[in-house]
């Protein structure tokens, strides 16, 4: 083990966070935070920076702050731009993480413009993944066939011009991909996520698979559990796989892709991941897609005085996760 990533929901939520970090650096790994940065002050900052921090991740929404906080559900944009300058004076290394989708790709050259006056080590450029609560609001957020092509382009001049300086990382969205993600590195190949109650998982979405069973860390050591337990077995390697995956070419770099995606399209966590254009359920994806030609257009922002009635002028087109659990 290498890496401590604390990440959620959101790791802020933690009041003893500074704690697990200083645990961590004396294990000898490499600390890593993914946070909104809701909920993080200077004083706050400089508590984790003084526990030995090694990186620090801020998701941002938009680069317009109305925009931003639209689509964020609440006010947050302001605070992050502060955030992102009080890291700033830490040595620390820092990643913007910039959520894009139908309603922002519009402008993504002016997004990344914004992002470029924060100063990051790194930019991901990451696409909403259709799992839990985007699933649901998949006809505002996938993008149209022009916003991808065009979204490829604007990436790569930036990544040319900003050789050298800044870091970027992109993929395009798994529904216009010919293959599948090997997501999360592949069902127990490179990571364990530990959720606050203690069990431990191959992805942050895994336990929405039926029929598993999660070993908890403290009935189970870490060891046992990744090397023995049932949970991380079962979509392991290449044993498990139907056709076409088990014969593919592929299979040892996409692993069969996503299993929660593959549950929540076609029903059966077994299946063949439906964004791989060579699934028997590929169709699902296709009609998605094509859906999305008739779907919400890109709308302009459209702010409220309160959350309550930022749902309601929104309900028509997405709807805001209220209480999660």
């Amino acid at each position: 083990m290498l890496h401590a990533h604390f990440t959620g929901g959101e790791p802020l939520a933690r009041t003893d966070l500074p704690e697990l970090l200083s645990a961590a650096r004396a294990a000898g790994l490499y600390t890593n935070l993914i946070t909104s940065g809701i909920g993080l002050n200077d004083h706050r900052l400089a508590a984790l920076m003084g526990a030995g921090l090694d990186h620090i991740q801020v998701s941002f929404q938009d680069s317009r702050e109305d925009a931003a906080n639209w689509i964020a559900g609440a006010k947050a944009h302001a605070h992050k731009v502060e955030l992102s300058r009080a890291i700033r004076k830490y040595k620390v290394a820092f990643t913007v993480n910039l959520v894009v989708h139908r309603q922002n790709l519009d402008h993504l050259q002016e997004m990344i413009a914004f992002i470029e006056t924060l100063d990051p080590d790194r930019v991901e450029i990451a696409h909403a993944q259709y799992y839990g609560w985007a699933l649901a609001n998949r006809a505002a957020l996938i993008p149209t066939p022009e916003q991808v092509e065009k979204g490829v382009t604007i990436v790569a001049e930036a990544e040319k011009r900003l050789a050298g300086r800044v870091r970027i990382d992109s993929v395009i969205p798994d529904y216009y991909a010919k293959y599948p993600k090997a997501c999360m590195g592949g069902w127990g190949q490179k990571l364990m996520l530990v959720n606050p109650s203690g069990k431990v998982l191959p992805c942050h979405a895994a336990e929405v698979l039926p029929q598993i069973s999660f070993e908890n860390v403290r009935d189970r050591p870490l060891q046992w559990i990744w090397e023995q337990s049932e949970s991380f077995q079962r979509f392991r390697g290449e044993s498990w796989m139907p056709e076409p995956c088990r014969t593919c070419d592929h299979r040892a770099d996409d692993f069969g892709g996503c299993r929660c995606q593959a549950l929540l399209l076609t029903g059966d966590a077994g299946a063949t991941d439906p964004a791989c254009s060579l699934a028997p359920k590929h169709s699902v994806v296709e009609a998605a897609l094509r859906q999305s030609g008739a779907g919400p257009s890109v709308k302009q922002a459209a702010g409220g005085s309160s959350f309550v009635q930022l749902q309601q002028q929104n309900a028509a087109l997405w709807t805001y996760r209220t209480n999660p659990e």
